[in-house]
Order: structure tokens, then sequence, then C-alpha cells
């Protein structure tokens, strides 16, 4: 049975022990967005010391989907069988040796070793993602707050230091090795100190429970109307989320003959508001609820992006950036914390988190090939439409009914 929380006008204090879980999965998301931007922003210099061509850097990139992906389809079932913790540990073991491996073999100069390092980074994000969205769901169940928002802030402000860091970093020439060993190093520290307070039990499924278990489970429940819609949702706007982050800095130089510079500084200001749109989430969510948020969200997002397709005035382009982002920023997190209120919190929210992240890891070539026949901003028309579309079915995320209680 799951336990649902009635909105109330004065919500109980959290208890320390809530305040110690909701602390480590914070930490955690903030350091895997240190960890990825910080590889991200020196991708350049990983290519010359490796000595790849933009086609054999493709190859290489492509070990980071190849990890996300197997780790994001085995993580649920996972947490069903050992509880979060067990795949958050592994998740973030992978994660912290991936890195390294990935900084050495870069110094070395070896680009297979890179590839590895990749894999290990993707298999480690992928494994801990989903566990941390479970989580955060039961810490939003046990406490009558809203978490996963805030949770998904986290990884964009440390987007956000992480890339900062880095393009000071790459000012100076200091080596991309090195730096990424001590981002490595500092990702271990965090990790040691948040994963112990994660509780063992959290979704992990009873042995005698009903429920069909692994595959069949992720499978069965997308028998269900309301999750296809919150599918359908989180798909969307995490595909308006991956467009951006893949292609928005060269969306405006190609698209609007912005210089490198710009479009960078395009792209810093898109981070920014959706680390602004999720840290001030929580209130909208009390005032208006899900459904109304995350249907102003889509709008709001859709104008953005029409703005910087159809505008050809670059100021103005800029400027609609700032919409795209607030409008995507709730997209992800509210979804998740909507799955979150079902009968089977740790299979609906693996299931609907998995939508999102096939929208992270192939809408972003899928709109590269459409950009390479069209143009980037004809591409983003398909972003655009799938976007207003999310604004239809959002009802979905309205809080389902309890159950009643026979005596």
């Amino acid at each position: 049975m799951s336990i649902r929380v009635e909105d109330s006008a004065v919500r109980p204090a959290l208890s320390p022990e809530l305040r110690r879980r909701r602390a480590a999965i914070f930490l955690f998301m903030l350091t895997v967005g240190v960890g990825l931007s910080s590889f991200i922003v020196r991708t350049p210099a990983v290519r010359d010391l490796v000595h790849a061509s933009t086609a054999e850097m493709g190859l290489i990139l492509f070990g980071l989907s190849v990890g996300s992906m197997t780790g994001i389809l085995s993580s649920a079932a996972l947490v069903r069988r050992f509880g979060a913790r067990r795949p958050i540990l592994i998740g973030g073991t992978a994660f912290v040796t991936g890195l390294t491996l990935l900084a050495s073999m870069a110094g070395l100069g070896q680009g297979v070793g890179v590839f590895v390092g990749l894999v290990g980074i993707g298999l480690g994000f992928g494994l801990a993602e989903i566990a941390i969205n479970i989580e955060g769901a039961a810490i939003e169940v046990a406490s009558g707050r809203s978490i996963l928002p805030v949770l998904h802030g986290c990884y964009s402000l440390g987007s956000v230091i992480g890339a900062v860091a880095g393009i000071g970093l790459t000012a100076v020439a200091f080596p991309v090795w090195i730096h990424l060993l001590v981002v490595a190093a500092l990702a271990l520290i965090a990790l040691l100190w948040a994963i112990p307070k994660i509780p063992t039990t959290t979704g992990r499924q009873d042995a005698h429970s009903s429920a069909p278990p692994g595959l069949r489970a992720q499978l069965a429940v997308w028998k269900q109307h309301r999750v296809i819609m919150l599918g359908l949702i989180v798909l969307a706007l995490a595909l308006a989320e991956g467009a951006a982050g893949d292609w928005l800095p060269l969306l405006m130089v190609d698209g609007h003959g912005a210089t490198p510079a710009v479009g960078s500084i395009v792209f810093a200001a898109f981070a920014l508001a959706m680390t602004i749109g999720r840290f001030s989430g929580e209130p909208l969510i009390e005032r208006f609820g899900k459904p109304t948020v995350l249907r102003a969200s889509a709008l709001v997002s859709a104008a953005g992006i029409a703005l910087v397709i159809f505008s050809d005035n670059i100021v103005i382009a800029g400027l609609a950036v700032v919409l795209w982002g607030l409008g995507a920023a709730l997209g992800f997190p509210l979804t998740l914390s909507a799955a979150g209120e079902s009968d089977d919190p740790t299979t609906t929210v693996g299931a609907v988190a998995s939508a999102g992240y096939v929208a992270f890891l192939v809408g972003p070539p899928l709109l590269g090939f459409l950009g390479e026949q069209f143009g980037l901003r004809g591409a983003m028309i398909v972003v655009l439409i799938v976007v207003a579309a999310a604004a239809i079915p959002t009802s979905a995320a309205r809080t389902p009914a309890a159950p009643a209680i026979k005596e």
C-alpha cells in the first residue's frame, strides 16, 4: 500500500533522518553535475590529447551513451531487489572510477581508454540516477515536501559550477587530465559522505509481494494510461532540455550568426535559467498544483523555442533561451514526482524516468540528422511541436485518489 500526502497549510518539520537523506541525495546530484560538466567543457582539450578526428571523437563520446543506457535499464530492477543504496553505491563507484580512468587515459593519449572511462561514467550515472530519483520520491512522500525539483536543481547548479571552473582552467591552459583527476578525488570524498546516509530499504520489493519482478514489472506498468501520459510528458520536456544541452551553442552560431563566445554565454544563460527554475519550483507547486505548473512549463518552454527558431533578431533569440530554460526546468523532476504517487513507486518512477533518458540520449543525434538536412533552426521545429503537445496530457500529474478503506 502506498502512502499519499495530502496538501496541508502547515507542514511538519523534517526529522533529522530525512534531513540527512535529503542532504545526501542533493550532494550526490551536485557532485555528478560538476563531474559531467567538467568533462564536457574540456572535451576539445581531451580530443587534442588523444589526436582524434571529429568522427573518431563521436565514436569515443558514444561510450557515454552505451554506459548510460545500460545503467538506466538495469537500475530499477536492482532497486526492487536490493533497495536504493546498492545501485547508488555501485553507480557512484563506477562514476568516480570512470572519471579517473578517463583523466589518466587522456593524459596518456589513449582514445580507447577514454572511451572505456566514458562507459564507466555513463554506467554510474544511469545506475545511480534512477535510484536517486526513487529515493527523492520516497522522501517527498515521507515529508510532504517537494524534493525532486530542488534535487535536479542541485544537478543544474553543479553543471554551472563545473562549467565555470572548466572555462577558467581552460583560459589558463591548466592540464585537463590533472583537472579531471582533482574532480574525481573531490567526487570520491563527497560520495563517501553521502551514500551511507541513504537507507537500504527504499524501493526494495518485499519477497512476498505479488507484483511481477524485474522486466515483467517494467513492461506491465506501461499498460496504465496514467503512466503512458506521464511518460509522454517527461519525454517531451526532457527532449527540450537535452536539445539545448547538446545543440544550443551551435544553434546560436550557425542559426543566428553569433560568435562562439556568445554561443557559450547563451548556453550559460540557459543553464542558469534551469537552475533558478528548479530551485524556485516548490512554492509554485504548492500554490497551483503539479498539473497546472507542468502545463505552464510546457507552454513557456514552447514559447521560448518558437522565438529562438523564428526570430531573426539575435538579441530576442538569446533572451528567449531564458524562457526555454525556465519552462524546461521543472518538467523532468515534477513528472517523476507525480510518478512516485502510485501503488508501486519504484517501478513507476523507474519506467517514467527511463522514458526521459531515452529522450536525452536519442533526441540529440536525431536532431543532428535533421539539422544536416534542414538546418538546426528547422530541426528544432520538431522539439517545438513535441513540447507544445506536452501541455495537453498534464492532468495525468494529478495525485490519484486514495482507495476507499473498507470497514
